[in-house]
């Protein structure tokens, strides 16, 4: 039968990790983590891939990863998953594992993404939030906002709202939908793209942010687009309200488990007013 390749579903509390990427010998990103528990079911060094890089800090609900594991693991995709989160810590949970085609990569397939960043408009935000949400404390014009969104969606290129300088590849991105809504005294922003550069959502929010604060205006983002230096464009925002909602595929790359996985993640998205008191335990404080 040869390797199989598995899909996992992987939720976490990035709270206390520096981002997803392993970065030499260091243990504590999100990937080192499960590549550990992993290296320990096969007993030898193994890769996982993840869709996205998130930073230091930021959240995810629904991360797509995948990983190649030997004919010698004759485990099915649901003891694979029983098995990760009993040696797992705590604020990362696999949430679903599935057998997908040898070349299905988890970055390399996707075909879009679906971030969510929270802000807490209001003066009295409550301790237990403060890493699941910015606490902004200022009243924000949403309509001024939603008509500075509209701006930015389409494809264009969005060299002014990347955080790395140096990028030498295409910073060409289609941003599908960005859409806006107030939920009490949160701000909730839904980005849906087939890519994101690094730091993107963020430095959008925090530009979004400005314009909401009156600092900016909406029209302001063709001239910041036009500039294309990270200059041109607004603060960036905090990682602790940034959350990776979903990966979508392709169902040519998901091959036999295209329902399956669909199902599990329609089922699998954030509860409304959720997303700052994690319901697992060990994301909580």
């Amino acid at each position: 039968m040869g390797e199989s390749n598995i899909l996992l579903v992987v939720e976490y509390d990035g709270s206390r990790y520096h981002g997803w990427q392993k970065q030499g010998n260091t243990e504590g990103t999100i990937q080192g983590k499960l590549e550990a528990v992993f290296a320990r079911m096969v007993g030898t060094p193994v890769e996982v891939h993840g869709s996205g890089r998130t930073d230091e800090g930021v959240h995810a609900r629904g991360q797509i990863a995948n990983v190649h594991l030997p004919e010698s693991v004759r485990m099915e995709p649901e003891e694979i998953l029983e098995y990760a989160n009993r040696y797992l810590p705590e604020d990362i949970r696999v949430l679903s594992a599935f057998q997908v085609p040898p070349r299905f990569h988890s970055r390399l397939s996707a075909e879009r993404k679906t971030y969510r960043y929270y802000v807490e408009t209001g003066k009295k935000a409550g301790v237990f939030e403060r890493k699941y949400v910015y606490r902004l404390g200022e009243v924000l014009d949403l309509d001024a906002m939603r008509t500075a969104a509209g701006f930015l969606v389409g494809e264009h290129d969005f060299r002014s709202f990347c955080g790395n300088r140096r990028m030498k590849k295409s910073t060409v991105r289609r941003l599908e939908k960005l859409e806006i809504h107030q939920e009490g005294t949160k701000v909730i922003l839904d980005y849906t793209g087939n890519g994101f550069l690094y730091q993107m959502v963020r430095i959008l929010t925090g530009s979004l942010l400005e314009v909401g604060m009156g600092k900016r205006r909406p029209e302001q983002m063709v001239e910041i687009l036009e500039a294309k230096d990270r200059q041109a464009a607004g603060f960036t925002a905090p990682p602790e309200g940034l959350f990776l909602m979903k990966v979508e595929y392709p169902e040519a790359a998901l091959g036999q488990s295209t329902k399956q996985i669909r199902n599990i993640k329609s089922q699998s998205g954030v509860r409304r007013s959720e997303a700052w008191m994690p319901e697992r335990e060990g994301s909580q404080e």
